[in-house]
């Protein structure tokens, strides 16, 4: 069941930017870390309120600026193999924090069974933009996490 709402949900996302010709032709991929300056972050509970998971966007100024972007697991998830996915994107935007990101770019999604965190992944040029990203890990059957790509670190 998680497995049909997971994919869903990523087919929506692929869609709607694929139909709206929002991805560039070629991503700007970056060999990246989870360090830098913390942009933004997003913890997520799981349904007994406990905190399991966290999304951390990062920005360093190398490469007309870099930011990455990883999915840590948190609490009783720390330390347990489990589904967990990451992916950020350069926005179009170069203000308006929390809107609808337009992509430019995005990295490659890191998608797998693991035990600490996905990523990083991250993406250059985006001194003066908008970035978004997305990241998720199924915990106990269900998905927790951000599936919605809104502008961050405007």
């Amino acid at each position: 069941m998680h497995f049909r709402r997971r994919a869903v949900v990523l087919l929506a996302t692929l869609a709607t930017l694929i139909g709206a010709n929002l991805i560039a032709s070629t991503p700007a991929q970056a060999a990246t870390s989870c360090s830098g300056t913390v942009t933004h972050s997003q913890t997520f509970r799981g349904s007994d309120g406990s905190i399991i998971g966290e999304l951390t966007i990062y920005y360093n100024s190398s490469n007309g600026g870099t930011n990455s972007a990883c999915f840590y697991h948190r609490g009783a998830s720390y330390g347990v193999a489990a589904n967990t996915y990451v992916l950020i994107m350069r926005c179009s935007q170069r203000s308006g924090e929390g809107r609808t990101c337009t992509s430019t770019a995005q990295s490659s999604p890191q998608d797998g069974d693991f035990s600490y965190y996905a990523g990083p992944v991250g993406v250059t040029g985006t001194a003066n933009y908008c970035v978004a990203a997305i990241g998720w890990i199924t915990w106990r059957g269900v998905n927790y996490g951000k599936f919605d790509p809104l502008t961050r670190g405007c």
